[in-house]
């Protein structure tokens, strides 16, 4: 008895010390960019790993920098990246949790082949579809912050639907056909029945198509005007001077910016994540 507690409790030893190591490799880059933010140029380059002291230190200057540099302005970039970011996950959270509902419930042929197409879309590369997602962006009109959601409803809607779906089929159907026959219809019954039902999954696909939107560079960059329309990954990328030298001083500031509200986001609301995707993929 003695021999397998020693047992259980070394091999929970070395799992902690493996996962410890794990989740430092995680926090590394993090931690660097924190350190770099906080450097004179020339010492980001020279003394990477070194602490930001004495004639290192730069202060705020370099966060003073990256927002003022060039002649676009750093909060526009903040606010079509908060724009988009709301839009977009608000219109998959909508257009999702009905989509989700119609195919468990009708289970049909059509939609049971509705469902498999939006899973395998979750394994689809995004850089075999990009070149023809951004001639027909531009045809379609949808290169503006207000537009490009519905570009991001398509990519973020095999993940969403296959969540959502798990969890319609832990709800009793039985629910839904007393609230019809009270005189609720269809659309009635999905938005005081249905939706409040889904809001533990919902807060759960809310939180990662969040961190996505946030933080994308590419199909912004491919999309948008970048002339005109920048988000934050955007905006870092043009922080180049004369002959494309670049200020990582600046850069690291803005990363690190730019990181921190997804960090705080992400640490408040990661409880969600585990019973959104629990409720979703477990249960029916």
């Amino acid at each position: 008895m003695k021999g397998t507690l020693s047992k259980e409790r070394r091999g929970k030893t070395i799992l902690t010390v493996v996962l410890t190591v794990i989740s430092v490799i995680y926090v590394l880059p993090v931690f660097m960019v924190l350190l770099n933010s906080f450097k004179l140029n020339t010492f980001v380059k020279t003394d990477t790993f070194a602490f930001p002291s004495g004639e290192m230190w730069a202060g705020v200057s370099n966060f003073v920098k990256g927002m003022t540099f060039g002649n676009y302005p750093f909060y526009k970039s903040v606010v079509y990246s908060v724009v988009i970011t709301l839009l977009s996950t608000a219109l998959i959270l909508l257009g999702t949790t009905m989509a989700a509902w119609y195919i468990t419930r009708v289970d049909s042929k059509f939609c049971r082949i509705l469902y498999y197409l939006c899973v395998f879309s979750m394994v689809v590369p995004f850089q075999m579809v990009m070149f023809t997602l951004s001639k027909t962006a531009d045809r379609l009109s949808l290169n503006t912050p207000w537009s490009i959601p519905i570009v991001y409803l398509g990519f973020g809607a095999g993940l969403a639907i296959f969540m959502f779906a798990g969890f319609v089929k832990s709800i009793p159907l039985e629910i839904e056909e007393a609230a019809a026959m009270d005189g609720c219809g269809p659309v009635r019954i999905f938005f005081r029945v249905v939706m409040p039902m889904l809001q533990p999954t919902m807060i759960s696909v809310a939180i990662l198509e969040i961190m996505w939107v946030w933080n994308d560079y590419l199909l912004p960059a491919l999309v948008l005007d970048i002339n005109e329309y920048r988000t934050i990954p955007i905006h870092i990328q043009y922080l180049k001077g004369s002959y494309g030298t670049v200020d990582l001083g600046a850069t690291m500031a803005l990363i690190l910016m730019s990181i921190i509200p997804v960090i705080i986001f992400y640490l408040t609301c990661q409880k969600y994540i585990i019973e959104g995707v629990a409720a979703g993929a477990v249960k029916g």
